[in-house]
């Protein structure tokens, strides 16, 4: 009755952009950091400027990436590469932007999703969020989501524990874990191409990419067994 196969025993959610309305938050900080740095580095070296795309290189580069895997992965699309701590520092200054513009516009859950996630905990499913975001815990409590979910693996988990970011699938297999199923038991939700591909490198028994911006065929070439809109969409009409 969730439009899920019958093996699956727990839902495992990524949070921007999947259960709430907060990517195109991480996507207009992305781009006041980077547009600021590359402007300035375009001042200094003589290089032409070329904003960043907050839909293209989002997607491509940062989307569901632990911050320092995106800055770094963003800026050597552009042949910039910085030590550690530049990084760091960046990145900081990337979840300052976040931060102010959550207390300005706050925090909303997608209904479909809000639904669904209920759904599927009436139905016996565990769930649990699996998500990059060190502020997790306080986006979930400000969409008033929190009693949906029995674990949560996020940035702040990852770092405690040494765990790779997306697209490797060590996040989702301790999310796994924590809830006590193999990956073959547990269904992943993502709107994230680098959380699809952790999904199916973790060989979980399911990967639903949830297509906000109209990149479903994308999703599914990363790996996703099906794409839907919204979560609604998996429940009986």
């Amino acid at each position: 009755m969730v439009g899920l196969p019958a093996h699956i025993r727990v839902c495992l959610f990524d949070l921007d952009g999947v259960l709430t309305m907060t990517a195109t938050v991480h996507a207009a900080a992305w781009k006041d950091l980077f547009d600021g740095y590359l402007a300035e580095r375009a001042r200094t070296t003589g290089e032409p400027f070329v904003p960043f795309d907050p839909v293209a290189d989002y997607d491509r580069y940062v989307d569901g990436r632990i911050r320092a895997d995106g800055t770094r992965a963003f800026l050597a699309s552009r042949g910039v590469t910085l030590d550690e701590e530049q990084v760091r520092a960046l990145g900081d200054r990337k979840n300052d932007l976040v931060l102010r513009r959550l207390r300005t516009d706050g925090v909303t859950a997608y209904e479909g999703s809000v639904r669904y996630a209920r759904a599927v905990r009436a139905a016996g499913l565990r769930t649990a969020v699996v998500s990059a975001s060190t502020n997790c815990r306080d986006v979930l409590a400000a969409a008033g989501i929190t009693d949906l979910f029995d674990a949560r693996i996020d940035g702040v988990v990852a770092a405690e524990r040494g765990l790779a970011g997306k697209p490797a699938p060590d996040t989702y297999l301790e999310g796994a874990r924590e809830l006590g199923v193999a990956p073959h038991a547990a269904a992943v939700f993502e709107d994230a191409l680098a959380g699809v591909q952790a999904g199916r490198a973790g060989a979980f028994g399911y990967v639903v990419g949830v297509d906000r911006v109209g990149q479903g065929a994308d999703l599914r070439a990363a790996g996703a067994d099906t794409v839907v809109t919204d979560l609604a969409g998996l429940l009986p009409s």
